[in-house]
């Protein structure tokens, strides 16, 4: 024979995936991940959820332990776990390609909704009934804030090592007033240091945990082999990190040449390429950092403009950390960047140059990791310093919660009257999301209504 044909084991391998790849057609696969954009409320619980009933229990297209496993690698990057996972399983079926699309489509609807809504805020927010509605999504943000960080405190803080890391975070931000990325570096150097003294004590917090719900072979099933595209190879590695950072470099080339580096776009891209490293624990973790320096350090939007801002993000499909789009928006409007006859544009164009920045280093992650991580199954061990992390953003996050607290219950500063309409919502707020579970969206109406109320029956 002339040529050199696949041995066995490639052509079983090709086989499978040319299987997969045209029992999942990629037409199809767009059309889920599209509708995914426009129904993934719920934070990334609730869009975890929606992709394991979908992906795992109903069209079979992943098997449980396939999902779980890229679900844990997310779980231990910074950014949004529920767009990185997916865009890995948008990968691992088409390939980086999909990925970009799945991706992508998580995010776009978000970023649309959210332009629209930054707005008609921008535009309509000082009338008064408009006004009053936000007085009481403001006592809102407070408890649901609370509930982030009971929850997320819950799940990683099983040991009194880890309670003082939380402490001390408190008090380095609360206190000291020292920067988050430091207060993180602090924590990840604690966490690798004690994991080699008393390593049981950084041992993984409970992942979710799901029940297939369904029977029959996936068509990416646990014992399918890695793709080719998932093979890793140091050569498609470097080739993906390259081109990543290519990338960025460009955007924050082009800004920079274009307006100058001061200039308030050219900081954004810089700030929120910054913010989408830190957001381990979630989007909760990186908000102490996003107001420091959207709100503090810059002056792009004021405190009650951000708690805005979140409301609407909690209440809007896709990943919260969307709320940056509204931060980019009212910063990019209120600066007038290209004028007074064209703030709408500046806003739309503000918000999806930070959506870029602040996702950017997730495709990479998963695309250039992705690989990795496929050779890898089983042997994600090593969380220590990323558990400490995440321990010392329960102690940001209760900073946060006081900060937020302070503005809304003694609107005008300690010296002021206390604000006892919004000491009552917000507590109403609290115990209906932490006693009752009700869900961020019923409790922002309830508390809008309440607002409303209260402007129209004085307390």
């Amino acid at each position: 024979m002339s040529g050199v044909s696949p041995q066995p084991a490639q052509e079983r391998e090709l086989a499978t995936v040319a299987a997969a790849e045209s029992s999942i057609p990629f037409g199809q696969a767009v059309r889920f991940w599209l509708k995914l954009g426009f129904i993934s409320f719920g934070g990334p619980a609730g869009q975890i959820a929606i992709m394991h009933q979908e992906l795992v229990g109903q069209r079979r297209w992943i098997s449980e332990q396939r999902f779980l496993h890229a679900l844990n690698y997310c779980m231990l990057l910074p950014g949004p776990e529920a767009q990185q996972l997916a865009t890995y399983i948008g990968w691992l079926m088409h390939r980086t390609l999909g990925g970009i699309v799945a991706g992508t489509l998580f995010v776009l609807p978000s970023l649309l909704i959210l332009i629209a809504l930054s707005w008609l805020y921008v535009s309509f927010g000082e009338l008064p009934w408009v006004a009053a509605l936000f007085y009481g999504v403001k006592a809102a943000v407070t408890a649901i804030i609370l509930q982030a960080a009971h929850r997320l405190g819950n799940r990683t803080l099983h040991s009194p090592l880890l309670w003082a890391i939380a402490g001390s975070a408190f008090v380095a931000i609360a206190v000291f007033e020292l920067p988050f990325p430091a207060i993180v570096a602090a924590a990840a150097l604690i966490g690798h240091l004690a994991d080699r003294v008393t390593p049981g004590q950084f041992a993984a917090g409970n992942l979710p945990s799901h029940s297939a719900g369904s029977s029959g072979a996936a068509l990416i099933d646990d014992d399918t082999p890695p793709p080719p595209h998932a093979r890793f190879r140091w050569q498609r590695f470097v080739r993906s990190m390259v081109i990543g950072l290519l990338l960025w470099g460009a955007s924050i080339g082009l800004l920079t040449l274009r307006f100058g580096w001061q200039h308030t776009l050219t900081q954004m891209g810089w700030f929120f390429t910054k913010a989408a490293l830190l957001t381990f624990g979630g989007a909760y973790a990186v908000l102490p950092y996003v107001h420091q320096g959207a709100v503090e350090q810059f002056g792009w939007l004021t405190q009650t403009q951000m708690m805005s801002g979140l409301a609407l993000g909690e209440t809007t499909p896709g990943p919260l950390i969307m709320v940056v789009a509204f931060v980019g928006f009212v910063g990019g409007h209120g600066k007038a960047l290209f004028g007074p006859d064209a703030l709408f544009l500046a806003g739309a164009a503000a918000a999806t140059l930070v959506t870029w920045f602040t996702f950017l280093p997730s495709f990479l992650f998963i695309l250039a990791g992705g690989p990795l991580v496929e050779s890898t199954r089983g042997k994600l061990g090593y969380t220590a310093a990323l558990t400490a992390i995440t321990a010392a953003v329960v102690g940001v996050i209760l900073d946060l919660v006081l900060f937020f607290a302070r503005a809304t219950l003694w609107p005008h500063g300690f010296s002021g009257s206390f604000d006892w309409l919004s000491a009552l919502i917000t507590l109403g707020a609290a115990i209906a999301l932490l006693h009752y579970r009700r869900t961020t969206i019923e409790v922002i109406a309830g508390c809008a209504l309440a607002g409303l109320l209260g402007q129209v029956l004085p307390v």
